[in-house]
C-alpha cells in the first residue's frame, strides 16, 4: 500500500517566483508566479474593458498624459527598484523612467487622423483607423520599463487594452511600473501577469488576443510566431542584434573612444542594438583596441545602487556563463583579451569589461549576439572586406560608421544591411522615428507614427459625391 503522506497546507498567495540582486546573487523579494489557466479571466476583462476605451480619443488623450505624470512622480521609487532587480547603474534607471514618461505623452497625443482617398472617381473614400482589440506584450529584461512602454504607449493610444508579461528575472519594477500607469485609467486597460514558461506561450497563442508585440530572442521570437499563427493576431517581433561599428581610415581614435566605449558597455553591454563587433583599419587596430580597453580596464564597476557605480552586473546567471563560454571559446582558438576576460571574483553576476583582439572572424562572440560587457576588435584590409563582413551575419537592427568626413562615412553607411544606421554616434533614437530590423532582426515597426499605426486596422469608407433624393 502507498504510504499516505501529510497534506501541505496551501499556499493562498499562490505559487511565488524568487527575485534575485544580481549585484549580490541572493533573493530579496518574490512576484507572482501564475499559471497559464489563469490567462482566460484576464483577457476577458481585457475585452470588455477595450469597449469602453477605444470609444473616445479624448478621453484616452486626457489619461495617458495623467498616466505620464504618475510614471514621473513615482521615480524615487521606481528606479531602485529596477536597479535591484535588474543591475543598471541608478542613473540609467531613471533614464529609463524619463524615456517611459516621454513615450506616454508623444503617443498620447499622436492623432492618426482620417487620409481621403482621390482616384478620379464620383466617389468619396477615407481611410478611418480602427483599434485591434486585447494585445498581448512579451518584453525582456534588459531594459523592462522602457520596453514595456514602447509596446503600452501605443497600443493604448490607439484604443487597444492590454496584457503585459515581464521576463521572470525582472517582473517587480515592471509590476509596480503597470501599477502606476493604470492608476490612471479605466480598470483592467493595461494588466500584467508574471511567471516562467508556459505562460508566455499561452499569452502569445491566446485566441482572445489580437496583436502579439515580443521583444527577445530569435529562438523565442520564432516560437512565439508559431503561437500567434494559431489565431488571428498580428505578430510584431524585435529579435535582437548583432550591431557593427565599422571606423574609417580617416576616423580620430581618441576623439571618438569614449563614445564608442560606451556605445557597447552601456548597461553593460545588454541592449539589443549596442556595439557588439568593431571593424578598424589595420594600420589603427592596435590604437582602437588599446584606446577601448585602457576605458574597460579603469570603469567603475559595481552595484547600480553605489554612486560611483558606472557598469553594473551581468543580469542572471544564464546569460553570465553564456558571456563567459563564448568569451572562453574565443580565447581558446587564439583571441586576446586586451582587457578583461574573466568573471570578477566578488558576489554577484559580475564579468569583467572585456577588449578582445585577434579574434577568430567565425568565433561565436563575433557571428552571435554575446548581450554582455565583451567587445571583439577585428581588423580589416579594404572597405568592401569591412562592409561585407558587418552584413555577414543573420541580424539586421542596427550600424554605425565613424570617421572624419561626415559625407563619405554617410554614404558606407547606406551599404549597411540594417534598420538604422548611425554616423559617429550609435544606439541614439527618437521618439518620433520608425524601429525595425531586417533579416533575423525582427518583423514589423515600432516607433513614431509607424508604431501607432501598428496597433491600429485601416477601416474603409466609400459614398457617393452626389446626395441621393
Amino acid at each position: 500500500m502507498p504510504t499516505s503522506r501529510p497534506r501541505r497546507r496551501p499556499d493562498t498567495r499562490g505559487a511565488r517566483l524568487a527575485v534575485l540582486d544580481p549585484a549580490t546573487g541572493e533573493q530579496f523579494d518574490e512576484a507572482p508566479d501564475q499559471r497559464p489557466d489563469e490567462l482566460d479571466a484576464v483577457v476577458d476583462r481585457a475585452h470588455a474593458a477595450w469597449l469602453g476605451w477605444r470609444a473616445n480619443r479624448a478621453v484616452r488623450t486626457t489619461a495617458l498624459l495623467a498616466a505620464a505624470d504618475a510614471v514621473e512622480a513615482a521615480g524615487a521609487e521606481l528606479a531602485p527598484l529596477l536597479t535591484r532587480e535588474q543591475g543598471k547603474p541608478l542613473a540609467e534607471s531613471y533614464t529609463e523612467i524619463s524615456r517611459t514618461a516621454a513615450r506616454l505623452r508623444y503617443f498620447a497625443e499622436l492623432d492618426p487622423g482620417t487620409l481621403p482617398i482621390t482616384d478620379g472617381r464620383p466617389v468619396r473614400s477615407e481611410i478611418r483607423w480602427r483599434p485591434l482589440g486585447p494585445v498581448a506584450a512579451i518584453v525582456p529584461w534588459n531594459s523592462p520599463l522602457q520596453l514595456a512602454s514602447a509596446k503600452f504607449a501605443p497600443a493604448l493610444a490607439a484604443g487597444n487594452t492590454m496584457v503585459l508579461k515581464p521576463s521572470p528575472f525582472t517582473p517587480l519594477a515592471t509590476r509596480l511600473l503597470v501599477s502606476v500607469v493604470a492608476s490612471a485609467l479605466p480598470a483592467d486597460v493595461l494588466t500584467i501577469v508574471t511567471g516562467r514558461e508556459p505562460l508566455g506561450a499561452r499569452l502569445a497563442s491566446h485566441p482572445g488576443i489580437r496583436h502579439v508585440t515580443f521583444t527577445g530572442s530569435v529562438a523565442t521570437g520564432r516560437s512565439v510566431a508559431r503561437g500567434a499563427a494559431a489565431s488571428p493576431a498580428r505578430v510584431t517581433l524585435e529579435l535582437g542584434g548583432n550591431d557593427a561599428a565599422v571606423l574609417l581610415e580617416d576616423v580620430d581614435v581618441e576623439r571618438i573612444a569614449d563614445r564608442l566605449f560606451w556605445a557597447a558597455f552601456r548597461n553593460c553591454g545588454q541592449i539589443c542594438m549596442a556595439v557588439k563587433r568593431v571593424y578598424a583599419p589595420a594600420r589603427l587596430h592596435s590604437r582602437v583596441v588599446e584606446a577601448l580597453a585602457e576605458r574597460a580596464r579603469t570603469v567603475v564597476v559595481g552595484s547600480g545602487l553605489d554612486p560611483g557605480t558606472r557598469m553594473g552586473p551581468v543580469n542572471n546567471i544564464p546569460q553570465l556563463e553564456r558571456v563567459e563560454r563564448w568569451t572562453a571559446r574565443a580565447v581558446a582558438d587564439g583571441a586576446r583579451a586586451a582587457a578583461g576576460g574573466h568573471r570578477l571574483d566578488r558576489p554577484g553576476y559580475f564579468f569583467a569589461p572585456t577588449v578582445l583582439s585577434d579574434v577568430p572572424p567565425d568565433s561565436p562572440v563575433v557571428t552571435e549576439e554575446q548581450f554582455g560587457p565583451v567587445l571583439p576588435v577585428l581588423p580589416y584590409r579594404s572597405l568592401d572586406e569591412a562592409v561585407e563582413a558587418a552584413n555577414g551575419t543573420g541580424f539586421g537592427l542596427g550600424g554605425s560608421v565613424w570617421g572624419t568626413d561626415v559625407e563619405r562615412a554617410t554614404a558606407v553607411a547606406g551599404r549597411l544591411e540594417c534598420g538604422t544606421a548611425w554616423i559617429n554616434h550609435h544606439a541614439e533614437l527618437s521618439l518620433a522615428q520608425p524601429f525595425a530590423g531586417v533579416k533575423e532582426s525582427g518583423v514589423g515597426i515600432a516607433g513614431g507614427p509607424w508604431g501607432l499605426y501598428g496597433n491600429l486596422s485601416p477601416f474603409v469608407v466609400h459614398r457617393p459625391e452626389e446626395t441621393w433624393s
